[in-house]
Order: structure tokens, then C-alpha cells, then sequence
């Protein structure tokens, strides 16, 4: 197991993840970044200094943010997926699933976190003819840690999929700090 994930241990810059945040509500925490709404719900432009340098979305807006670039998921998919957060950071064209996955007692959501692989592929046929690529991350508490987490966590790496502990480094996600 990598000790405290991926790239996080050592930066003092980023979304720091308490329970249930979202990722419009660290954004509006960072100084030099603004929230601008979308005209069609598609999710919201997250700003640097004036400058939009990527959108974010949950569960539908997705969809409608794909409509913008005629993407329906009836072509590429049998069902839907509802992201919990989207983050498409524009200069590294490059959609970020996030999946916040807290827990304090062993439950469902060790199962869940072994479908990454599937869902990273499933994003990835949706863009595909935006030539995105598609990063497929989970931000886990400190519950999965533990030693019997181990497994789970090899395999998110082996299928090419991340994890971070707390938090993700704005650099990690190629935003300026």
C-alpha cells in the first residue's frame, strides 16, 4: 500500500475533503478562483484570476456538459452513469471522475471501490471522439488505511485508476496552485 496515496503527502495545496463536500464548494474556498454558472445546467466554470480553466458537474449535468459537444450517451453506452463529480480541466483535456468515498465502519462501499476499472472504460467510450482522456480517482478517508484495504487498493492502481488520501493536489489535477 502507498502510504497516504498518491502525490498528497507532501502539499499543502489542494481540495481537502471533509465527509460529503463537493468539489464546487472547495473551489469557492480557494483564493483566485471564482464559480461562474452555466446557461443550460450543465454544471458550473470553475475560474482562475477571470480565466476558465475547467467545468464541473454532478449526476446529469454531465450529460447535458456532453450534449455541448454533441455526445449523446445513447451511442456509447446501455445506461447511464451519474458521476458524483466531474471535473474536466481544459488545458490537460482530461475529464476527472471523483468518487468521495468516506467511511468509519466496514459496509458496501468496499465493493464499490473495486468497479473503477469498468466505469473508467465506460467514461472513456463516451469521449472517445473528443480524444479525452479520462482519470478515474477516488478520495478516501483515513479508514482505508487499514491493512485489509491493501488488495483493494493494488488493484485501483493495476487498472491504471487512482486514489488519494484527504485530498487532491490542485498540481496533481494540472490547475494552478
Amino acid at each position: 500500500m502507498i502510504k497516504n496515496g498518491i502525490g498528497g503527502a507532501n502539499t499543502h495545496t489542494g481540495l481537502i475533503f471533509e465527509e460529503r463536500v463537493d468539489l464546487i464548494t472547495l473551489f469557492k474556498n480557494i483564493d483566485g478562483y471564482a464559480i461562474k454558472n452555466t446557461n443550460n445546467n450543465s454544471g458550473v466554470h470553475i475560474c482562475y484570476k477571470d480565466k476558465e480553466v475547467a467545468r464541473c458537474f454532478k449526476k446529469h449535468e454531465f450529460y447535458r456538459f456532453l450534449a455541448e459537444f454533441n455526445i449523446d450517451w445513447r451511442d456509447h453506452l446501455s445506461k447511464q452513469l451519474l458521476p458524483d463529480n466531474g471535473l474536466f480541466v481544459i488545458i490537460r483535456d482530461t475529464l476527472f471522475i471523483v468518487e468521495i468515498k468516506f467511511q468509519q465502519v466496514a459496509g458496501s462501499v468496499d465493493e464499490k471501490l473495486q468497479t473503477c476499472d469498468f466505469k473508467r472504460k465506460q467514461y472513456s467510450k463516451l469521449v472517445q471522439s473528443q480524444n479525452w482522456k479520462v482519470e478515474y480517482v477516488y478520495v478516501l478517508n483515513d479508514w482505508f488505511k487499514q491493512d485489509s484495504y491493501k488488495d483493494t487498493l493494488n488493484y485501483i492502481n493495476s487498472m491504471n485508476c487512482h486514489y488519494l488520501f484527504n485530498k487532491i493536489p490542485l498540481k496533481w489535477l494540472g490547475l494552478p496552485e
